[in-house]
């Protein structure tokens, strides 16, 4: 079996019932779920999450939710592999006979099927754990620099100030869209970011991380002009 599933706890500190708010006329966790059903890959979508309402709403767009997540693993501290660990452990115990669990963001609503099924077609070759989106930074953090006490500023790598942008590493950071992994991976809590984790490159216009309302404002912005090109 595959396995979609959509870590969603209520507690948003930043953005009040983020999972659930309203983005572009739907909640935002039923874009991610959409995705995830247009992939049509997956036997099963499942919500893991603390709260009654939100397992409801992700019901009503097509998600199923068999259990509700233990308080101790709904906090802040609390890391996404902790969360896919506690999940396919009831899969397990459930006797479910899974192979793969693709880890969908909520608060993703730029997801593309397609790069969902990329994900899969690497993952299923086995020669990765965990398949993840990822995106370049647009700009090289070689060449960055920070703001001191006293106003003045300091490069971070000041040995980097005479190469040229080109010349330095291209560099990637998390798109946070959804990581597919093993089972045994996610059992295991096999270290996410090491050489057993392939990427699906995504372009940066194309990814948000949704953390503030402003956050949320540009992914609005993003998601019409994505709609708006796709319907013209």
């Amino acid at each position: 079996m595959k396995i979609a599933l959509l870590p969603a706890r209520k507690g948003s500190k930043r953005i009040r019932n983020k999972n659930i708010k309203d983005f572009c006329g739907k909640p935002i966790i039923a874009w991610s779920i959409q995705s995830a059903l247009k992939a049509n890959i997956f036997d099963k979508i499942i919500v893991s999450t603390d709260s009654k309402d939100i397992a409801n709403i992700a019901k009503k767009f097509g998600a199923d939710s068999y259990f509700l997540r233990p308080k101790n693993l709904s906090d802040d501290n609390t890391g996404i592999q902790d969360v896919m660990n506690h999940a396919v452990k009831w899969m397990s115990d459930s006797e479910w006979q899974v192979s793969y669990v693709c880890c969908v963001y909520p608060a993703s609503p730029l997801i593309n099927p397609y790069d969902i099924i990329k994900g899969y077609e690497l993952i299923k070759t086995e020669q990765w754990s965990y398949c993840l989106t990822a995106s370049q930074f647009p700009s090289s953090v070689y060449r960055s620099f920070e703001e001191n006490n006293s106003g003045g500023i300091k490069m971070l790598f000041p040995e980097n100030f005479k190469k040229r942008s080109q010349d330095l590493p291209s560099l990637y950071f998390d798109a946070a869209q959804f990581i597919w992994g093993t089972l045994d991976a996610w059992k295991g809590k096999d270290f996410l970011f090491g050489k057993k984790t392939s990427i699906i490159k995504l372009p940066f216009w194309r990814v948000q991380d949704i953390d503030t309302i402003d956050d949320w404002q540009r992914a609005e912005s993003i998601f019409k002009k994505i709609r708006e090109l796709n319907n013209g």
